[in-house]
């Protein structure tokens, strides 16, 4: 259970992932730019959303659930039962809790890939640099580190295109080991209650609107 729960943790925090290119900007096309702009618009665009995850973890487990997003600064993964997790982020900070053991861990918001996606406006440039943009048919692939920080690891954002829609993200640690995590039956725009990211109240049971 321990190991579970620490490879859960592992896919919402920054570790060190050695040195990455900080020129990939200047190897960018008009298109990449454009793309890029696409995205920023999109990102800035989703203030509230509700979808269903599927997270696969570095040693291979698999778990399941609700994800909702309030912008700025809240989301919870309600994992599906009998998963004991929950993880809300809200108040600057990521809250994880195992009700299977009775214990809670804090990271600090601005430490998680989640910091990035949340704020109040999303700029894919100054605080967050773009390290790899990767087109695919039918799919855009853009790897984001922190300016002033990167060393503490990479965050790859997937999307489907026309229309752009975001599909999945992926996390890498120290040792290359990646944790994915795949959104569907997305609703942009959901109405959900703002009670569900108070963590101070928190609940194992269903997520759901208001």
């Amino acid at each position: 259970m321990i190991d579970r729960r620490a490879a859960l943790i592992a896919g919402f925090s920054f570790a060190s992932f050695g040195v990455l290119s900080r020129g990939a900007a200047a190897q960018m096309s008009n298109q990449d730019r454009a793309d890029l702009s696409r995205i920023e618009a999109y990102l800035n665009g989703v203030r509230s959303l509700k979808a269903r995850f599927l997270q696969t973890a570095p040693n291979g487990e698999v778990s399941e659930g609700i994800a909702l997003m309030q912008r700025p600064g809240k989301m919870r993964f309600q994992y599906d039962p009998p998963s004991p997790f929950l993880l809300i982020a809200n108040y600057g900070i990521l809250f994880f809790q195992d009700a299977q053991l009775g214990q809670t861990t804090n990271i600090p918001l601005s430490r998680t890939p989640l910091g990035i996606l949340l704020g109040d406006h999303t700029s894919l440039s100054g605080d967050v640099a773009v390290t790899k943009f990767v087109r695919l048919p039918g799919q855009l692939q853009v790897s984001l580190v922190r300016s002033a920080s990167p060393g503490e690891g990479t965050l790859t954002l997937i999307f489907a295109d026309n229309p752009l829609t975001l599909r999945q993200w992926i996390v890498l640690d120290q040792q290359g080991k990646q944790t994915r995590v795949t959104f569907t039956n997305m609703e942009v725009g959901a109405n959900v209650d703002a009670k569900l990211f108070d963590y101070r109240n928190q609940s194992s049971g269903p997520a759901g609107g208001g």
